[in-house]
């Protein structure tokens, strides 16, 4: 304990009381036993109590080494700073002072290397995952790594010694339901707080358990597209979950409160979505997207802004978003993903996660774009501008070129959209013109054929041009689409086939379905079978049609449909009343050609997928 303050004069007394003559004492020259100060504090050391010791950071986490840097004069110094500035300040905030690039005193040449000092580790750390291997040019690929790691580097053994290996230890199976002996399909339910996980068992009339869980997701569940994994969203984040029968976690992605999920059609990655409300009126929605590898759960790239960053087209406010934002192309190889932006695609390179060509892909006004399924083929549309002085255009891009394949100008175009048939054969471009008098719209049909020569096109208009297009739907992997349309309560169906007599020649009308209770088409993913469904106010009208014979195999009802879901392989259809609705919640099985198989009632229903 330290000794208390004690005066001058109460010293004097005290010293008188023990007889003691302070004249007589040398101060200058006493001599304290070692180790023992008497609770008096040095004059030039502060002396804390062990709990009260401050806590210095040892070593250099914050720091990183970038190294195959281009080697430049004087001259070019600041250029070739503030180009790592550019690339750095994207990743994390530097220090004052905190990059330094060394220079040969001989030849006053930068020596090709640079430490950069960031605030925190963590900024360190995103940096150099971010930015190892991140390609300045032809011959400059970047070589990061932490500085606190050169001693590890430096301080390697000069004997080598074997690596302790580990016991193999098996992994989960996470294709193991395409073994099952009964070559059923597992499906996922979510009522009130339970999700479960069920064989599709037809032969039974019921669905066969597998798993449940409660409180398994704060929100929803998502299977990923080839039925690898199961996602689940919670406020922290989301995780992926799969094996034989007990579902176990496969990996952890942490993203706070986040909303939305997407996974990559070829499963290598996933996207995660949030956005905060501001405090302060005067500031703007805030966004996050984290891109995470699935197999490594290891984050990729994050993308930070506002609202207005990441709106359709770059038109601003909340509503402008549309998800997903990012769209991914290079088929099931994810080679690519891209969101739009005002006047330019931004298409990132999924190997390195940088822009292709470092650089926008810049395209005046488009306002929306999607990618072929097979194929690295951008699909863009511009509308008109100038009054119409200069018109509308469709055009298909090859990447990572930027070569423009093919091009397609149309005029007094209101709206736009773009469909791919799924092998990436064909493309309908849906177009609604304005009549001569602007007083209404009339829709035809620009359809490309992807896979001939110089991609020719096709125009398609209906009987009645005037009926208005309800839906459409390319046959999975097929020649044939299906449109229903019409202006009254009860619209027609038609089908059309891009092949006549076999051969590709020009589009053909199959028939024509009349005055039909449908508003919505599933086609079944093997092709050749589609649902007709009426959906909201039709009250769950079923029809399941056979396009290769042209008739309908049997009419259903599931009444206050809300959602419908065909099986992977196309043998069977579930219908469900989610619980927008307060009554009837539950699923109906189907057989394809619309035999009702079973229904399971379940209050306060969720999902089926």
């Amino acid at each position: 304990m330290a000794a208390a303050a004690i005066s001058m004069p109460e010293i004097e007394n005290k010293a008188m009381n023990l007889g003691i003559d302070l004249s007589t004492i040398d101060f200058d020259n006493i001599v304290l036993p070692p180790g023992d100060d008497f609770g008096i504090n040095s004059d030039d050391e502060d002396i804390l109590h062990e709990e009260e010791a401050p806590e210095f950071e040892t070593g250099y986490g914050n720091v990183i080494v970038v190294d195959n840097l281009p080697v430049v004069s004087p001259e070019k110094f600041a250029k070739l700073e503030g180009v790592i500035r550019k690339i750095y300040s994207q990743t994390g905030v530097i220090k004052e002072g905190g990059l330094w690039m060394p220079v040969n005193p001989d030849t006053n040449m930068t020596l090709g290397y640079c430490f950069i000092e960031f605030n925190t580790a963590q900024e360190a750390k995103e940096a150099k995952e971010k930015t190892d291997g991140y390609k300045l040019d032809k011959s400059h690929i970047f070589v990061v790594d932490m500085f606190d790691d050169i001693d590890r580097y430096m301080n390697v053994p000069d004997e080598w010694t074997p690596a302790e290996i580990k016991p193999y230890e098996a992994g989960d199976h996470l294709q193991h339901w395409l073994t099952d002996e009964k070559a059923r399909d597992q499906f996922v339910i979510r009522a009130g707080t339970v999700t479960e996980i069920f064989w599709n068992d037809a032969r039974q009339v019921r669905p066969d358990p597998v798993y449940q869980r409660q409180y398994w997701t704060d929100s929803f569940v998502q299977w990923s597209p080839l039925g690898t994994y199961l996602a689940t969203v919670h406020r922290q984040g989301a995780a992926v979950w799969g094996g034989k029968s007990t579902f176990n976690r496969i990996h952890r992605f942490p993203h706070n409160q986040v909303k939305h999920i997407d996974f990559s059609p070829g499963e290598r990655f996933l996207v995660t979505y949030s956005s905060q409300e501001p405090s302060n009126p005067r500031d703007t929605h805030r966004v996050v997207l984290n891109i995470f590898d699935l197999g490594t759960g290891k984050l990729m790239r994050d993308f930070k802004g506002s609202v207005d960053d990441f709106t359709t087209g770059g038109s601003g406010g909340l509503s402008g978003i549309s998800w997903p934002i990012f769209k991914w192309g290079g088929g099931k190889e994810d080679k690519y993903f891209s969101r739009i932006g005002k006047n330019a695609i931004y298409v990132y390179e999924t190997e390195t996660f940088i822009l292709v060509d470092k650089k926008s892909y810049k395209v005046d006004n488009v306002v929306d774009f999607s990618w072929s399924p097979t194929d690295s083929i951008l699909a863009l549309f511009v509308p008109e501008l100038g009054g119409g002085n200069q018109p509308a255009r469709v055009s298909l891009v090859q990447m990572p070129g930027k070569v423009e394949l093919r091009q397609k100008n149309l005029f007094s175009v209101s709206d736009c959209k773009m469909y791919w048939q799924s092998n990436g054969e064909y493309l309908a471009v849906k177009v609604d013109r304005y009549t001569k008098t602007k007083k209404s719209t009339y829709t035809g049909f620009e359809l490309f054929r992807i896979k001939e020569r110089d991609i020719p096109i096709e125009v398609l208009e209906l009987d009645n041009k005037n009926d208005k297009i309800i839906a459409f739907a390319w046959e999975p992997k097929g020649h044939r689409f299906a449109v229903i349309h019409g202006d009254g309560p009860r619209p027609d169906v038609s089908f059309y086939s891009m092949k006549t007599g076999g051969i590709t020649a020009r589009v053909s009308k199959l028939t024509t379905l009349k005055a039909k209770q449908a508003n919505a088409l599933y086609w079944s993913p093997a092709g050749r079978f589609i649902v007709l469904a009426g959906l909201k106010g039709f009250n769950g009208q079923l029809e399941f049609y056979n396009v290769d014979d042209l008739e309908t195999m049997a009419t259903g009802e599931h009444f206050m449909c809300t959602d419908i879901e065909w099986d992977p392989t196309g043998r069977y259809v579930a219908t469900a009343v989610t619980s927008v609705h307060e009554m009837e919640n539950g699923f109906h099985i189907w057989s394809f050609n619309g035999k009702l198989l079973y229904r399971i009632p379940k209050d306060h229903f969720f999902q089926v997928f």
